[in-house]
């Protein structure tokens, strides 16, 4: 378990990173600049460009998580019934940690991991997520050195909870329920 103190100097480090490259950025490219100043979450929403899926596949959905999120139409449809009842930053956490473990460059991802960090995980975070101490502190470890993998450990048990807790529920919801008809 790391300290208050430890915690303060791993936000410093990152956010002293993340300055270093803002200001690199800048000197170097400014027309760079304007994405630097759009937060993660206001990105504009890409609809999703695809079919209504078969019966057999929205079937599929009701037994796993995974499906719903692999299919696009499945993916806009639960974050819809996420955001009916509120609850969408578990599902917004569980995508920027997607998206973050395909970045390559280490300033991009150091930029990103503090980014996701604020905005899900830190207490009293925006939009934070519901993860235990351990978790926290497991997180806050892997965040010293960002890594691809180092938000996973939180990323797998947002995921047991969406699948034990949000599945069910969009599956007896109407979003669902129009699919199967």
């Amino acid at each position: 378990q790391i300290s208050e103190e430890q915690n303060q100097d791993i936000f410093s480090s990152l956010w002293a990173k993340e300055i270093k490259i803002k200001l690199g950025i800048l000197l170097q490219k400014p027309d760079s600049a304007i994405d630097l100043v759009i937060p993660y979450n206001e990105k504009p929403e890409k609809p999703a460009k695809t079919q209504k899926p078969s019966l057999d596949e929205a079937l599929q959905w009701r037994d796993s998580l995974d499906k719903v999120l692999q299919n696009n139409y499945g993916l806009a449809s639960f974050k819809s019934f996420l955001k009916s009842e509120f609850s969408e930053e578990n599902l917004e956490f569980w995508i920027a940690c997607e998206d973050y473990k395909k970045i390559k460059s280490p300033d991009k991802m150091a930029e990103k991991a503090k980014k996701i960090y604020e905005e899900f995980i830190q207490t009293e975070a925006p939009k934070e997520v519901n993860i235990d101490h351990f978790t926290k502190d497991i997180t806050m470890k892997n965040l010293v050195e960002p890594s691809p993998s180092s938000f996973d450990v939180a990323q797998k048990r947002i995921h047991a909870l969406m699948e034990k807790d949000s599945l069910p529920r969009f599956v007896r919801s109407e979003f669902y329920q129009e699919l199967i008809k």
